[in-house]
């Protein structure tokens, strides 16, 4: 017997107030964030959190982002500091996630922590997300929409390739401005520590919090989502650096130059980061191998390379 399709809302009241009581319900809801699409549970309920690694196939060592819809909402849940105050303030809501001690009565899942006494929370800035956060009034759990270390998903349509007839509903509100996931800055102890570059730009962090951002080291254990070393795959194989493509390959081109698909004509990074999946699944569907030109490590492309070099590793 077929699973039953999964049902597409829109992003008028009456349908966040459904997607708000789906999630009550202990359901999965995906939904657009201004990163990438998520699929969304409540975070208090075990059985909900336990449906998005069964419908992902996401291994449960692999923590979670709980989305909240303010930052004095996020304080009921996590330790707050000085640092947090001041990149809440400068960058809430938006695309960074915070990973900071859990309080005592925080009431979250011990399956979104992988059991660890950290939390990652943010704020989005989607209005879709906001109003159906507002609606639920409580956190939603929610990593990338799509199965578990394939290509993330940028518009609603990802959404259904990958996971029609395993979860409950879809959101459909268009594509996602920023195209990439969120920066994780770890602020559980002393000396903040990026944990995955992201939408973000770590050099804005920076500003803001006086210093220079401590790098994760490669061999640290899993403390954020985004970290495995293989993830946003294709089904075909990926080359990384190329300015001269073989002939079977499939070129995935940044500034002015002969491609198949162009991440940005102008050499505009923003526009790569938004463009990135989205090409990627358009470049999967061929099936043939992926050859991608040289990114600039700076600003996004830090985020971009990241991404591409994880889509590139052995499986």
């Amino acid at each position: 017997m077929s699973s039953p399709s999964t049902r597409i809302l829109t992003a008028r009241p009456q349908d966040i107030s459904t997607a708000a009581d789906t999630l009550r319900s202990g359901q999965l809801v995906a939904f657009p964030t201004e990163t990438v699409y998520g699929l969304g549970a409540d975070a208090r309920q075990n059985d909900a959190v336990e449906a998005i690694y069964a419908a992902k196939g996401r291994p449960s060592f692999n923590p979670l982002i709980a989305h909240i819809h303010s930052a004095e909402a996020a304080q009921k849940y996590v330790v707050w500091c000085d640092a947090a105050s001041k990149l809440a303030e400068a960058f809430w809501p938006g695309p960074l996630t915070l990973v900071l001690p859990l309080r005592e009565d925080h009431g979250i899942s011990p399956l979104v922590t992988a059991g660890l006494n950290t939390l990652g929370i943010r704020v989005p800035a989607h209005p879709a997300a906001r109003a159906l956060l507002s609606a639920l009034n409580g956190p939603v759990a929610a990593p990338s929409a799509n199965p578990s270390g394939k290509i993330s998903p940028t518009t609603a349509a990802h959404v259904v390739a990958g996971l029609n007839g395993r979860i409950a509903a879809i959101v459909d509100d268009g594509p996602c401005g920023v195209g990439v996931e969120s920066t994780i800055v770890g602020l559980a102890t002393d000396t903040p520590l990026l944990l995955r570059p992201g939408g973000l730009a770590s050099e804005e962090i920076e500003v803001v919090l006086g210093h220079t951002l401590k790098q994760r080291d490669a061999s640290d254990p899993l403390t954020a989502p985004g970290q495995l070393m293989s993830h946003y795959a294709p089904q075909a194989g990926v080359r990384l650096n190329v300015t001269n493509p073989k002939k079977a390959e499939l070129y995935l081109g940044f500034g002015a130059m002969e491609c198949d698909l162009n991440l940005s004509v102008s050499g505009d990074l923003q526009e790569a980061a938004a463009k990135l999946f989205g090409h990627l699944h358009k470049l999967d569907t061929k099936a043939y191998p992926i050859a991608v030109a040289p990114i600039p490590e700076i600003g996004l492309g830090v985020a971009i390379n990241d991404r591409l070099r994880r889509a590139a590793a052995p499986r």
